[in-house]
């Protein structure tokens, strides 16, 4: 079975609007859960624009909620991970200026710091997957790395998509990346940007066992609740 992630750092962005306490990004894990979402994304960015370190302590703490922490490669970042102990972490690409993830880690670049904070998570026995573009050579690193995971970005593939641009190149891409990892035993997860359309499309690549789905999910349940959005995206992925 497929599994969805849900990411709630815009209940938090919502919250920080106001400088108040509602609505409560620890409710909203403990929302989507109850609602499907087989596990809940967060991430603790180093300007702290939405999740803060008490809403990341407090959830990683929940009881039945799986939670995925992304970080980025900055040493206190990771400090406070291995403090608040999540059941998964991702190593996110972090520029401050960024409005969201703007692409894949620079694997090449950054692999004997990745190495190190990779040794430090599964010390800890923390599930640990890097945030990749879908690029056979990254694979090929993610490897020698020895990740759990890795999870694809997809922005690229659900703009051409919205754009009603031929996306052929881009989902060929992910797909040749996703047969890859999955040959060297790397589970492959894919997210960013993803709706409905791009989601149904990627979800016949077998390879693919788990979706990070939240800025599409935040927004449609403005309209529709979570719940119902959320059962919308089992669905797809049964």
């Amino acid at each position: 079975m497929k599994r969805l992630g849900v990411n709630i750092d815009h209940v938090a962005t919502l919250r920080n609007a106001r400088g108040e306490w509602h609505p409560n990004p620890i409710n909203a894990a403990l929302y989507v859960v109850k609602c499907g979402a087989d596990s809940v994304t967060i991430h603790l960015r180093e300007d702290r624009r939405h999740i803060k370190d008490k809403d990341a302590k407090s959830i990683c703490d929940l009881k039945k909620v799986l939670v995925n922490l992304e970080v980025s490669m900055n040493k206190d970042i990771i400090s406070n991970a291995l403090k608040m102990k999540p059941d998964y972490i991702c190593i996110v690409p972090e520029n401050r200026r960024e409005i969201t993830t703007e692409g894949g880690l620079n694997i090449r670049k950054n692999f004997v710091k990745l190495k190190t904070i990779i040794f430090k998570f599964k010390k800890a026995k923390i599930r640990t997957s890097l945030f990749i573009n879908p690029s056979l050579n990254d694979i090929k690193l993610a490897k020698l790395l020895k990740v759990d995971c890795i999870e694809i970005h997809t922005g690229k593939l659900s703009n051409k998509i919205k754009a009603n641009i031929n996306h052929t190149n881009e989902l060929n891409r992910i797909i040749k990346s996703s047969k890859l990892a999955n040959s060297f035993g790397i589970e492959v997860h894919a997210g960013h940007g993803l709706d409905y359309k791009t989601t149904k499309l990627l979800s016949k690549i077998k390879e693919i066992e788990e979706y990070n789905i939240g800025h599409f999910i935040i927004g449609e349940s403005i309209f529709y609740g979570f719940s119902k959005v959320i059962k919308n995206f089992k669905k797809l992925l049964k």
